[in-house]
């Protein structure tokens, strides 16, 4: 029995419209080699997760010579030193006075369990969240997620939970166009905040960048005039930098663009180039709130998992991949708007740095054009690159390769988009 027979056999796959049909043999950069012998351009990185790409030699090292030590400790039972360096860069390199970590294993887990310290810090039970966002797959990280499709057949969820209108230009809930919006957008959270709410709201939670919701980056000023909101009401700004954060979006972490200090952030995927780590950080007075008994975690921190995002960060770091991203995606972006000009399906591109949304739609009204983004995604598979397609409306091509992918590869890359969007 081959590989994709046991996954239909003993696998549990029936949440997916398919598993893409490329059985993993060996991964090197943005090269993918599959088991028939194929070779693919990854340009999806496990949903934005292998930073400084595939089988990186400078990880691999980082995790053998900590495997060889010692693999797991307990890292909240005892002391473990990756656990602990980690920690103390996580605190050089994050904005503001974010000072202490708490490690775990995912996004979600990372998301709930900051969500349980605003809570406990602040005293107050409520959430305010953003339409079209997404934050994670368990109970109380869904209850925060505004996407229906992601949430669907498993409610009702968390109460005390509301939901302000995301800023999605290209789709404004309010008619508007970012010429004439005046922030429309931010400034609705003040009637959010007096009309849908029992006046007991902790923090408010976005992402820097809407990622499953379509790769949505906000208007410049959004989070200035949030922050402002936000302070004026005594509630926590919640950042959730787990598919943004490490360079992704030409910054060292997607808040960093809008020039606001989060209260608390989150962060996974690309942290550990791969291996299963994530984290939640605060300034001091937030995060010392938990008392005993009240939070832990028998595999986060893992020293092994640990090491690779600490050499991850450091790779990141020397190579300076932040300033090289912005360059790649300045021009990966205008290589995109040519192609636009002859190709009336692309509705919007949008994103930053390499975190890039091809919005598809079928007419002049933007109708979500999610079949043609299904076929086009399948074109790119034959033609050999791996892209991956998300958005509320199951629309949008998203582009989120490895931050080491050279001109000539993002260069060929666009070529087979293009061509299978004349294909198709």
């Amino acid at each position: 029995m081959n590989t994709i027979d046991k996954y239909n056999q003993y696998v549990i796959t029936s949440m997916l419209a398919r598993v893409e049909p490329v059985v993993f043999e060996t991964a090197e950069g943005v090269k993918v080699f599959g088991e028939d012998g194929r070779k693919y351009i990854d340009c999806f990185s496990g949903i934005s997760v292998t930073s400084v790409g595939h089988s990186n030699p400078e990880i691999i090292a980082a995790v053998k010579a900590q495997i060889d030590k010692y693999v797991h400790c307990c890292s909240y039972v005892y002391y473990n030193k990756p656990m602990a360096d980690l920690a103390e860069k996580l605190a050089q390199i994050t904005p503001g006075r974010l000072q202490k970590s708490f490690f775990a294993n995912s996004g979600a887990e990372a998301v709930e369990g900051a969500m349980r310290l605003v809570k406990t810090y602040t005293g107050k039970r409520e959430f305010i969240a953003l339409q079209a966002s997404f934050h994670g797959r368990t109970y109380a990280t869904a209850s925060i997620t505004g996407n229906w499709a992601r949430k669907k057949r498993a409610g009702p969820y968390m109460p005390g939970v509301n939901f302000a209108p995301a800023p999605y230009c290209y789709r404004c809930a309010f008619g508007l166009t970012p010429e004439t919006c005046g922030m429309k957008c931010a400034e609705y959270l003040e009637d959010i905040i007096r009309y849908d709410t029992y006046g007991d709201v902790a923090a408010f939670v976005a992402e820097p960048v809407l990622g499953e919701g379509g790769i949505i980056p906000p208007p410049e000023s959004y989070f200035k005039k949030i922050k402002e909101i936000l302070d004026h009401h005594k509630i926590l700004l919640f950042i959730d930098e787990v598919q943004s954060g490490f360079g992704r979006t030409g910054k060292m972490f997607g808040i960093e663009h809008y020039g606001v200090e989060p209260d608390v952030m989150t962060m996974a995927k690309g942290i550990a180039n791969g291996f299963p780590v994530s984290a939640f950080i605060a300034p001091e007075e937030i995060a010392n709130a938990f008392q005993p008994g009240e939070h832990l975690t028998t595999f986060g921190g893992n020293p092994v998992s640990c090491a690779a995002a600490l050499a991850t960060v450091n790779f990141i770091e020397r190579e300076k991949l932040a300033d090289k991203v912005t360059e790649k995606g300045i021009l990966l972006k205008e290589r995109l708007e040519s192609i636009k000009k002859n190709h009336p399906i692309i509705g919007d591109i949008r994103g930053r740095g390499l975190m890039i949304g091809i919005e598809l739609v079928k007419d002049s009204a933007r109708t979500p054009a999610a079949d043609e983004a299904k076929a086009i995604r399948n074109i790119c598979l034959e033609k050999g690159l791996l892209i991956g397609v998300g958005g509320v409306y199951a629309n949008v091509l998203r582009i989120q390769p490895p931050l080491t992918i050279t001109q000539n590869e993002l260069d060929e890359s666009v070529n087979i988009i293009e061509e299978s969007l004349g294909k198709l």
